[in-house]
C-alpha cells in the first residue's frame, strides 16, 4: 500500500472518520465499518486530508485545470485541495455550487471562479451517484469539460442496479475516471498490518464476500 492511503486511513481512524462496528446503511446493508468525512473538521485534519488527495492525484497523471467542490461536503474538501496543490506550485481556480440559487446579492447558483477548460470534481465518497451527475450537468452547462472525480475511499461494493461498484458505474455512465485515495481493498491490508484492528478483518472480508463489487 502506497504511503499516502496509509496515511489517509491512519488519519482518518485518528479523526473518527472511519470507525468499525455495526452500521445499518441506507442500501438496507450492515456493514462493519462506516466513513463519515465530515469528522475531518480542523485545520490540520482538513490540511492532511488533502495533501493525501493531491498524491492520489499526483500518482494518477489525471489532467485537470481547475477543481469544483459540490455542495455540502466538496465544498471543504475541494478548498483544502485547493490550497494543498497551491502549495506545491500549482494554484489551481476553485468553484461550488449552492443547493439552491440565491436570488438577492449576486445571485446564482455557482460560487468561485467561472467554470472554464478542465474540471475535476471533488467529493468525499460516490454512493449513488447523484451528486456528480449533477455536477457534470452545471459544468457543461457552464460550457466547461468535466474531466475527472476525485474522492475519498472507494468501498469497492456492488449498487442495487448491477454488479459493478458506485465508482465503476459513474466511469462508465459518465466517461469519467475516478480516483480514490484509498479503496476497501487498502482498507483490509492496513487492517491487517495492525494488531489492535486485525479483529475487524474478518467481517470485513465476510462483507465483501457478501457484497463486493465484481471488477475489484
Amino acid at each position: 500500500m502506497t504511503a499516502h492511503r496509509s496515511r489517509f486511513l491512519e488519519l482518518a481512524l485518528r479523526c473518527d472518520a472511519l470507525r468499525f462496528g455495526d452500521f445499518p446503511l441506507k442500501s438496507g446493508r450492515d456493514s462493519p465499518y462506516f466513513f463519515n468525512a465530515g469528522q475531518f473538521h480542523s485545520g490540520s485534519a482538513l490540511a492532511g486530508l488533502a495533501e493525501c488527495y493531491a498524491e492520489a492525484l499526483l500518482a494518477h497523471g489525471l489532467a485537470f485545470d481547475m477543481l469544483f467542490g459540490p455542495a455540502y461536503k466538496g465544498i471543504p474538501l475541494a478548498t483544502a485541495l485547493a490550497i494543498a496543490l497551491a502549495a506545491r506550485g500549482r494554484d489551481l481556480p476553485v468553484a461550488f455550487n449552492r443547493k439552491e440559487a440565491k436570488t438577492h446579492g449576486e445571485g446564482g447558483s455557482l460560487i468561485g471562479a467561472p467554470l472554464a477548460g478542465r474540471v475535476l470534481i471533488v467529493d468525499d465518497v460516490i454512493t449513488a451517484g447523484t451528486a456528480i451527475r449533477e455536477s457534470v450537468g452545471i459544468i457543461r452547462a457552464a460550457g466547461a469539460s468535466p474531466c475527472g472525480v476525485v474522492i475519498a475511499l472507494d468501498r469497492q461494493e456492488r449498487g442495487s442496479e448491477g454488479p459493478l461498484s458506485a465508482a465503476r458505474t459513474t466511469e462508465a455512465r459518465l466517461g469519467l475516471p475516478v480516483v480514490a485515495v484509498a479503496t476497501l481493498a487498502d482498507l483490509l491490508d492496513f487492517v491487517g498490518d495492525r494488531p489492535d484492528l486485525a479483529l475487524h478483518r474478518e467481517r470485513l472480508l465476510a462483507y465483501r464476500a457478501a457484497y463486493g463489487s465484481h471488477e475489484d
